[in-house]
């Protein structure tokens, strides 16, 4: 946990149109809570890659054509905050000792824990972490975490052999409101491979 890198980052929210036009318009964002998120509930971004936010609006209009229609990213100044940078030893120490609770939780009930899917990209297992891990700060009376970010290596292979994935990502999943100092419209060449 910490507030040690730059403050500030341009990060990218993949989304339909309607639901882009009116967060431009300064309606708020609508936080993630599915068992599946990988890094927890919160509201889901792309650090510095306005592309891959909008690939993901493309994906999700071919698996649910209900929830986006026209596929749009929006851009957004995010401070980061009290940051459980997964990309750390530091954080990543807090993750595991988080998981370590979980797993005397589960066995104390005599449950199975979740399992990640990572060949469908649901990560069960990783949000019930994350969210253990708020849940013991707030119960020993620590601040909240205001934002979570991990690096996602997302397959396929960038080439054959490769240890690059064609979808790698730092990710970011805010939890406070605050944090989102400002949305802007992403300019069409940020949106264009060969710029």
């Amino acid at each position: 946990m910490h507030k040690l890198s730059a403050s500030f980052v341009l990060a990218y929210h993949g989304c339909d149109r309607v639901v882009g036009e009116k967060l431009l318009q300064n309606e708020p964002f609508l936080y993630s809570q599915n068992d599946y998120d990988w890094l927890g509930e919160g509201i889901y971004f792309w650090e510095a890659n306005p592309m891959r936010g909008l690939e993901f609006a493309r994906e999700v209009a071919q698996r649910e054509p209900d929830r986006v229609i026209e596929p749009f990213v929006v851009g957004a100044i995010l401070d980061l905050g009290l940051c459980l940078d997964l990309t750390t030893s530091a954080g990543l120490q807090m993750a595991r000792e988080a998981f370590d609770q979980l797993t005397n939780l589960y066995s104390a009930a005599q449950e199975s824990l979740p399992q990640n899917r990572p060949d469908k990209f649901l990560h069960p297992l990783d949000c019930a972490v994350i969210n253990n891990l708020h849940r013991i700060r707030a119960t020993t009376s620590q601040p909240p975490v205001d934002t979570v970010k991990g690096i996602f290596q997302e397959p396929p292979q960038l080439y054959p052999g490769s240890a690059f994935m064609r979808k790698n990502h730092i990710q970011i999943a805010v939890r406070n409101t605050d944090c989102i100092k400002g949305v802007f419209r992403v300019p069409d060449n940020h949106l264009d491979l060969k710029s």
